[in-house]
């Protein structure tokens, strides 16, 4: 575990100088837009979910305008993302709880945000990070989970274990700025089948497992 936590010391550190400005890049204007762009996003792309909220949004701004909206009408919206029928359904049920016991605000705890429909913990800790600055836990997604075994910050295969793992090697107030700089930093260089070792800023300290 020592030299784990070294490692994740010395990782944290090069993202930040590589990556000092990363955030979430789903685009949104209140934690009640990043909810649903969260759950928008599973099984698919921020670049996919950017497209379709601008018109969810506009048609329907806030919780109870969404309650309030026809299944069959928001699945049109928001077709182009997978498992359109599901999300559309989780959403407007999670907008009418939304609406009905929080007054329409999005509440801030992640026992109450795990409780609407279509929201993990994962999601629910995007919404804390990005939406109220609330440093609630790592979120592992497909990047995070591929780059923190590559790096061997972990051998687990569970998210959820993961990211319990990675907030024992890391300090609380760098837990969301790491998941986003390491999501980028997959995007962008190390990829899944061709990493680019070559032009990798954590070169000097990943072992590259599974490489």
């Amino acid at each position: 575990m020592a030299e784990k936590a070294q490692r994740a010391g010395r990782v944290v550190e090069l993202l930040a100088r590589e990556y000092p400005d990363a955030s979430c890049e789903l685009d949104f204007r209140s934690p009640w837009e990043l909810l649903v762009a969260t759950v928008l996003s599973a099984q698919s792309t921020d670049v996919r979910v950017n497209k379709v909220t601008p018109a969810l949004f506009d048609r329907w701004p806030g919780p109870k305008d969404l309650a309030g909206a026809p299944q069959e009408d928001v699945e049109g919206v928001i077709r182009s993302v997978g498992m359109f029928r599901q999300k559309a359904s989780a959403l407007r049920n999670a907008a009418r709880i939304v609406a009905e016991r929080y007054g329409g605000v999005v509440p801030a705890e992640i026992e109450a945000l795990t409780d609407l429909p279509g929201v993990g913990r994962k999601t629910a800790k995007v919404v804390l990070g990005e939406g109220f600055g609330v440093a609630a836990g790592v979120t592992v997604d497909t990047h995070v989970r591929r780059l923190a075994r590559r790096l061997g910050l972990t051998e687990l295969e569970e998210p959820e274990k993961i990211a319990v793992e990675l907030e024992e090697l890391l300090p609380r107030d760098e837990w969301i700025r790491f998941s986003n700089r390491l999501i980028l930093h997959g995007r962008r260089v190390c990829s899944a089948r061709t990493p680019r070792c070559e032009d990798c800023v954590l070169d000097e300290v990943c072992p590259k497992v599974g490489v």
